[in-house]
Formats: structure tokens, sequence, C-alpha cells
């Protein structure tokens, strides 16, 4: 029987998160700090009585997220509100520098195994307790964490569709993110270039017609399939990063035993979808994904990795 194990962490309100995801891209925080927290969390569990215990995957709903930009009268476009930090040594704003924030209130499924020990010391009252302790001194997506609700374990039977889907719809209302990489695939398989299909899918036409008594009717769309029908809420986000330089070691690096590259952000097209169409777990965990041979470091979902691919399907 193949048995799956969550640790639900749900409604994390974070304060000032990254928005920033990738360096052409603004909004939802990239996966990998999503993951990167996660990998944190555990850290710090191993080393406060539960050594054994390993997370696998992570899932990422949203409830809500409030990016901290201005439109003033008249703009056209939306201006980041800079928040002047850090002063200079006399106390006076430095020159400003771009920080995108966002205001978040996010829940996070977490898949975890465990040794038979480490599991029975999960299930105590304790491990809830300290979990919510940890939590409370780190950071979320460079953001502070200002409230949670308690966490909650739970245990579903994989072949089990109807505790999957139950357990989706307790995160209601809320939108988990899909990779849709797909979609990107197919219109560079068509000789589209990798940011040309990034765009396609997020830009919106605005199409005009004028009746016969004059009157003007206009009309917004985005790209839909090819059937016609609309793709949903497509966004782009930053999933890794592609090495572009040979391992080495810099000068003044951070870690001196650890070698040093040059990596890009890989963004690629995601999806919000609500959670109560959500029919299974795999179609919302992410994992670490590593290919040394393209040089990539990927968070990816299940259905993602199963498929054979020529094209990445990301820029």
């Amino acid at each position: 029987m193949n048995i799956r194990r969550l640790l639900v962490l749900p409604h994390l309100k974070v304060h000032n998160a990254n928005a920033l995801s990738s360096p052409f891209t603004i909004g939802f925080p990239a996966m990998t700090a999503w993951l990167g927290f996660v990998h944190a969390l555990q850290r710090r569990l191993n080393t406060n009585g539960y050594p054994e215990l390993i997370f696998t995957g992570t899932g990422v709903i949203s409830h809500q997220c409030d990016l901290q930009t201005y439109q003033g009268p008249g703009d056209f476009v939306h201006s980041i509100i800079g928040t002047g930090n850090p002063l200079d040594k006399d106390g006076n704003r430095s020159a400003f520098i771009e920080e995108a924030r966002c205001h978040l209130d996010v829940s996070l499924l977490i898949e975890y195994k465990a040794d038979e020990a480490t599991e029975d010391a999960v299930l105590l009252p304790d491990f809830l307790n300290n979990v919510s302790q940890q939590l409370m001194r780190m950071k979320v997506a460079g953001g502070d964490l200002q409230s949670l609700k308690t966490p909650i374990l739970s245990v579903i039977e994989g072949s089990d569709e109807q505790s999957q889907a139950k357990l989706m719809r307790s995160l209601m209302p809320g939108f988990a993110l899909i990779e849709r990489r797909e979609l990107m695939q197919k219109a560079m398989e068509q000789g589209s270039d990798a940011l040309d299909a990034l765009l396609e899918y997020l830009t919106v036409h605005h199409t005009c017609t004028q009746d016969d008594d004059g009157s003007v009717n206009w009309k917004s769309q985005r790209k839909s399939d090819a059937e016609g029908n609309k793709l949903g809420w497509i966004v782009p986000i930053a999933t890794g990063f592609h090495g572009i330089s040979e391992p080495g070691y810099a000068k003044n690096q951070r870690d001196p035993e650890t070698p040093h590259r040059f990596a890009e952000s890989v963004v690629t097209l995601g999806e919000f979808r609500m959670t109560h169409r959500i029919k299974q777990l795999d179609d919302v965990i992410w994992h670490y994904y590593s290919n040394p041979e393209k040089n990539l470091y990927l968070c990816q979902q299940a259905q993602i990795q199963t498929k054979e691919i020529d094209n990445d399907g990301f820029h």
C-alpha cells in the first residue's frame, strides 16, 4: 500500500517577501525560494530531535499575494514601492535599489518520509509545537513570517483520490501553482523562440469592432489552446538555474570549499489553479531535479519528469 505522509503548514502570512523572482519577472516568489525554505526547515528539525526526517516534495497554495506597486493618476505602468534601505553610515537614504516586495498568505503541503523511530516521534504532539517554534525563527522567501495557523499532519493512501481531493478542498479558497512547461514546448516545437513562446501566452490582446449604429465594442483576450478553450490563469514562474560557466573558485567567495559557478535563472510558464479542481497530489507537489549534462538545477513536478522532452520548454 502506497501511504503518503504530509505536513500541512496552513496560512503562512509573510510580510515583504522577495517578488523579484528572476531578472525579468516580478510577482510570486520563485519556486527555489519555497523549496529552499522547506529544506531549511528540515535541517532545523534534523538537529532538534528528528535526524531521519526527510522532506521529499512541496506543494504551494496561494491564498493572497499583495504586490507592492503603485500606479498614479495617468500612469501607464506600475512603479515599485521602494523602502530606501539600507541607510548609509550617516543615516541617509542610499541610492535607490530596486527591491520588489509582496505580502503573502500561503499554505504549504510538505511530503515527508522517516524511519520507524522518527515516524513515531513525528506523531507525538511535541513535533507540531517544535515545527511552529522553528517556523517563527525563519525567513520565508526573504520575508518575515508574521503568523501561521497550527500545522497539521495528514496520512493518505496514494491511490485514494477522494481523500486527496478532500485535502485540497480544505485549502479553499486558494490557488495551487502548477507547472505548464508543455505550453512552451509545443510553441518551440513549432519554431518559436523561447522568449517569444513565453510572451505569446502572457500577452493580452485588445480588439474592437464597430456596430452599424457606430458603437464600438472592445474585447480583451489571451491565447487559447488548439480547440479554442481558455488556458486558465497562466503566469511566468522561475523554477531554477542554468549554469553558464564551469565550476571553479572565485576570489572572496562565501564558501571557500564549494566550487563556484555563474548561473542564470530558468523561467517557464505556470498556472494558478483553484484547489477544488486538484484530484491528485502529484499535480501540485514540486521536487528538486538536476541534469548535469545540461547544467540544469530545477524545481519541477512529477507529471513533467515522466515525459520524454526534446525541447526544455523554458527560457
